[in-house]
């Protein structure tokens, strides 16, 4: 048996033509938005500015995979939302919505221009949502391509409810009015207006560049939200933060004094408001 001389490698011969090198504008190219809040710490951003849901026409596209992708490099803590979207898929908004809920950190959501359909429940997901003076908000029902006689759009028709349902409970939870009222606002497909949002429950304040003025300072919902979201920064699960805040509310009465009107009238000495820090040690003091 005789031993074979095998051919061994080629030795290398560089090529000055050829390059292993990666050009950066490839690497850019590859969902940037993702490798911006991973690779620059003091981005703690992510933007949505496209439609909602993969756009199959160019390849771009908000997604809950690019979105969660986003969250998981920032890590735990507080993250800004930018806004400006004519909305899209609505399964790929409830699932980003959800997303934001569940990040560990406050979420401060900005509308800058609209945030419209999909992108309007992604809105609601924010601990703190501000809006631009000449932004917009638009809700409306799910829409479908449906073909059939009038049995099979019936029942398209019919299939489409739970879905209007599940947007209206979320609208309504963020404004605290009632689902049916969010209903009728989807059913005529409305436009809301930055202070006419504020005013409605939809978002907490204005862009800080558009406050011309500071405001009254009447206790509101944000308060609350922003409560609820210290209480949940401290590893309180959230339905124990919102109990908490609803037995203060109820045991303490209206902080913003219910409109009874100034008590300096009737001869009452008035007494300052607790701020919102004295709230939350009253009601950390409830798990005692």
């Amino acid at each position: 048996m005789t031993i074979k001389t095998l051919p061994g490698a080629p030795e290398g011969r560089p090529c000055a033509g050829i390059s292993s090198q990666l050009q950066p504008r490839a690497m850019d190219r590859w969902n940037a938005g993702v490798r911006a809040a991973a690779n620059d710490e003091g981005d703690r951003s992510i933007s949505v500015y496209d439609v909602i849901g993969y756009d199959y026409w160019t390849g771009d596209g908000v997604t809950a995979k690019r979105v969660a992708a986003a969250l998981r490099s920032m890590g735990a803590g507080p993250v800004t939302v930018n806004i400006n979207s004519p909305g899209g898929d609505m399964f790929e908004g409830l699932a980003i919505y959800n997303l934001l809920r569940e990040h560990d950190g406050e979420v401060t959501v900005k509308v800058l221009g609209l945030a419209a359909s999909a992108a309007s429940i992604i809105a609601m997901a924010g601990d703190t949502v501000e809006i631009s003076r000449a932004g917009f908000l638009m809700i409306h029902n799910a829409w479908v391509m449906a073909v059939g006689n009038r049995n099979d759009l019936a029942e398209v028709a019919a299939t489409l409810k739970p879905f209007d349902d599940a947007m209206a409970s979320i609208y309504a939870a963020r404004t605290g009015a009632d689902q049916k009222a969010m209903s009728k606002l989807m059913d005529a497909e409305t436009w809301i207006g930055g202070q006419a949002a504020i005013d409605d429950g939809f978002a907490d304040s204005l862009l800080p560049s558009d406050q011309v003025e500071k405001g009254s300072g009447k206790a509101s919902a944000s308060a609350a939200r922003r409560i609820e979201a210290g209480l949940r920064a401290s590893g309180m699960p959230k339905s124990e933060a919102m109990r908490l805040i609803s037995e203060f509310k109820s045991s303490s009465g209206d902080p913003a004094g219910g409109g009874e009107g100034d008590p300096t009238e009737h001869g009452q000495q008035a007494v300052a408001q607790p701020s919102e820090a004295d709230i939350a040690a009253a009601l950390r003091s409830f798990t005692l």
